[in-house]
């Protein structure tokens, strides 16, 4: 579901006011070295190539979170490994006129098993893109530095200061 049931239930109430919403992003990947490739999927609404990206749900644990978004999206199973940055969006209007401020924590994520496709109506599309590749395929600034910090083997979470 793109929007889930409680800011549906929030926008009856508060209309297209801005909402602060937490939210995550999964960086997946799968293989080593030179082979390793990053798991993305391109938005049904804009046409975006992402990593995985969500809305938590209320009380719901981060990283728990993280690995439901990768599974309802795109069928794959992950190990959680690391938050590896936190960071405040910049305020959005979606088409509908929504408004929001996404706080975005973002993990490391390691592929366990399942074959990547289109689970549900958030995606056009499911690839795994070589490491090399992964700067081309994404459009949106965030976006390459949150896999920036996946990748970069840091052991502390990136944030700003």
């Amino acid at each position: 579901m793109p929007v889930p049931e409680f800011v549906v239930r929030l926008r009856e109430r508060v209309g297209q006011e801005e909402l602060w919403l937490p939210a995550v992003t999964a960086v997946v990947v799968r293989g080593e070295g030179d082979a390793r490739e990053v798991l993305l999927v391109q938005r049904a609404d804009n046409g975006r190539w992402t990593p995985v990206t969500g809305i938590l749900d209320p009380g719901e644990e981060p990283a728990v979170g993280a690995r439901r978004e990768v599974l309802e999206e795109t069928g794959v199973e992950v190990s959680v490994d690391r938050l590896v940055a936190t960071s405040a969006g910049a305020p959005q209007t979606h088409v509908n006129g929504d408004r929001a401020v996404y706080l975005d924590l973002t993990f490391a994520c390691t592929w366990l098993a399942g074959e990547a496709h289109v689970a549900d109506d958030e995606s056009a599309a499911v690839r795994w893109c070589p490491v090399s590749d992964v700067d081309v395929a994404l459009d949106v600034a965030a976006h390459r530095e949150r896999v920036a910090a996946a990748l970069s083997g840091e052991q502390r979470a990136r944030f700003r200061a």
